[in-house]
Parts: C-alpha cells; sequence; structure tokens
C-alpha cells in the first residue's frame, strides 16, 4: 500500500499492524521512483498517484513513526531510487534505536525490468546495474535480515509472451548474479538473498 501522503500511509501501516499484520508492503509514486521532488514541475499531476510519495528522510521518519522496525517486515517496491529510499529507510530505523542489522525486509532493485519493460529509469543501464550491485553488496555485508533484490517482471504488461516474460525475467537474475561475482562476491553470501 501506498497512500498519497506519508501521514496517510502510515495510518494504514498502523492499523495494519492492529490487525496482526507483521509485514508491510510500501508503494511509492512516480516521482519518488524517479527522483524527483513533489515540488517538481514535472511531478505535476503524479505526486502520490500510484503510491506515498517520499521526498526527504522527515517523509521517511513520518511514513514510519511508530512502526517496530525491528519487528516488521518491510517489501519496497522501488527500483531506480532504491539505494536511496533504502538508506532513508535505515536512517529512519536508527533514530527509531534500531540496529541497522535487525532491520527487515526486501528492496525490489530490480533496474534491468525498468529498462526492458517499465521505462522508469534514472541512470543509464551501466551505472544502473553498479547501484543494484552496491545495494546488493552493502546487504550482503550489513544488513543481514534485508533482501537487498526481488526480481520482478512486468514483461507481459510491454507486450511479450508468456514464455518470453520468463525469459527475460531469468535473464535478468543471470545477469545479476554474473554482475556480483564479476564484482569479487561469493556465491553463497549473496545467492540466498535473490528473489524472483
Amino acid at each position: 500500500a501506498g497512500f498519497g501522503t506519508a501521514e496517510e500511509s502510515n495510518q494504514r501501516y498502523r492499523y495494519l499492524i492492529a490487525q496482526g499484520g507483521t509485514g508491510l508492503s510500501c508503494a511509492f509514486d512516480l516521482p519518488t521512483q524517479m527522483g524527483y521532488d513533489s515540488d517538481d514541475e514535472v511531478s505535476v499531476g503524479e505526486v502520490g498517484k500510484v503510491g506515498v510519495a517520499i521526498d526527504s528522510l522527515e517523509d521517511m521518519e513520518t511514513l514510519l513513526a511508530g512502526i517496530p522496525l525491528d519487528k516488521v517486515s518491510t517489501s519496497m517496491t522501488i527500483n531506480a531510487t532504491a539505494a536511496i529510499l533504502l538508506a532513508m529507510y535505515e536512517a529512519a530505523a536508527v533514530k527509531q534505536g534500531v540496529k541497522p542489522e535487525r532491520i527487515s525486509g526486501t528492496v525490489q532493485n530490480d533496474l534491468l525490468k525498468e529498462f526492458g519493460a517499465r521505462g522508469a529509469w534514472v541512470f543509464p543501464i551501466d551505472p544502473s546495474m553498479r547501484l543494484a550491485v552496491d545495494i546488493v553488496q552493502d546487504s550482503v555485508e550489513r544488513l543481514p535480515r534485508f533482501n537487498p533484490i526481488s526480481i520482478a517482471s512486468h514483461y507481459r504488461d510491454a507486450g511479450a509472451t508468456p514464455a518470453e516474460e520468463a525469459a527475460y525475467t531469468l535473464s535478468a537474475g543471470v545477469a545479476y548474479v554474473q554482475a556480483c561475482l564479476a564484482r569479487g562476491m561469493a556465491v553463497d553470501r549473496f545467492a540466498p538473498r535473490l528473489s524472483f
């Protein structure tokens, strides 16, 4: 869920937790996905439309106020700006007194899907892949309970057949594994943290 504002989304998350929920799924609006502030002229008409608008650490803190980040797992549907949103999430947790190694959840961080199907990318493909692998490496080293990538597929939405969608999704997974290996990461450290 991701409502227009951090306040609205926080109310919903707290309601879900009060009902026994132990995991949250956070969707962000298009300007947040693309790295634009809500008051940027290019954001007009898109702020808070398909998810919550997060422009600052203060917004992230408002989004997560009163939520025990050492007990709740949070999945964030974010790709191009995943590093920024994950850093904000971690900073909000630390401000709550939660050590980074205690946060759990998943950040989508599937940049290849953006190039192949969706189009919500910020940087060219090579720097995007470096950033995606940076998140994987940092999470493996410092955030043992956090999944640094969730390989998604929106290829059918972009016109692919079911077989093509499966092939593109699996190919993306192979590309991320190869990029991690090229970085010198040990397979047993990162492979269990990749999800499809």
